[in-house]
């Protein structure tokens, strides 16, 4: 088990398979690096070095009660960056983790990045505001946050179903997927899981787009019933100097699973681009 320890006295566990170019890999909430298992066996066996984290809080790293926040998850990531020296690197995020990813890129530079890709992604920011009238109401948000602290086992496995589109009339349901998206939620930590829900609604990313110099693939799902595609990957697309946008027809937010052949095909194309 590979962990680094942060400037606060935080483990963060990471899985750092295979070798040739890096390929960085963030989770989305609330489960771990396990989620990009499918992506990662397969461009390791296309001769990339592919790493994914566990966010604080998240999986096996340390839950921690305090940092669980998105300027420390982008400084535990870059701590991560820095210890392990990676340089030519490809940094992929799905849903809050493309928050982390985006939120990275605008604080830390790009320096060691030579290309991008979001996945479901969350920025520019989820939240219904003034400016931002295709978000979602604050009520939805505190109806997860409710649902988390009142039964965090029993919420997770009803989150599945339109994660991955099961709740489709003609979806064919996967039990095993179901049980490894409950599964790698309940590893992480209440407060810090619950704490993370702010960072993936409330947070603005539109100034950390702006600054994303190097290629970008955004990719979305137009069934995505978790981060509606119109004010997220549209909006970013848009705000990324140097973006592609691709969007699946009918695909859920989590698409990493249910597309996961086509996505692991444009990501290997767009690498090697």
């Amino acid at each position: 088990m590979a962990a680094i320890t942060t400037k606060d006295g935080t483990s963060i566990f990471y899985k750092d398979w295979g070798k040739g170019q890096p390929v960085l890999f963030s989770h989305g909430w609330p489960l771990s690096g396990d989620a990009w298992d499918g992506q990662m066996l397969f461009l390791g066996q296309q001769g990339y070095r592919v790493i994914a984290h566990d966010r604080r809080s998240h999986g096996r790293s340390s839950q921690t009660w305090d940092g669980n926040h998105m300027d420390q998850y982008a400084d535990d990531l870059a701590e991560l960056i820095e210890r392990l020296d990676l340089q030519d690197l490809v940094m992929i995020g799905h849903s809050t983790g493309g928050g982390e990813v985006t939120h990275y890129l605008g604080r830390h530079g790009t320096k060691r990045v030579v290309k991008a890709v979001l996945v479901g992604a969350v920025p520019p920011l989820m939240l219904k505001t003034a400016a931002n009238p295709g978000g979602l109401s604050r009520d939805v948000f505190d109806g997860i946050r409710k649902g988390v602290f009142d039964n965090r086992a029993q919420f997770y496995k009803d989150l599945a179903m339109p994660f991955y589109g099961y709740n489709r009339p003609g979806a064919k349901l996967s039990e095993g997927i179901r049980d490894s998206f409950w599964l790698q939620g309940m590893m992480g930590g209440l407060k810090g899981q619950y704490d993370c829900i702010r960072e993936f609604s409330e947070v603005d990313y539109t100034e950390d787009l702006k600054k994303i110099d190097k290629p970008t693939l955004i990719v979305h799902g137009d069934d995505d019933q978790i981060v509606p595609v119109g004010a997220s990957a549209m909006m970013s697309s848009k705000l990324v100097k140097n973006a592609t946008l691709k969007v699946y027809k009918g695909a859920p937010h989590g698409l990493a699973q249910t597309h996961q052949d086509r996505l692991n095909a444009d990501l290997l194309a767009f690498i090697k681009g």
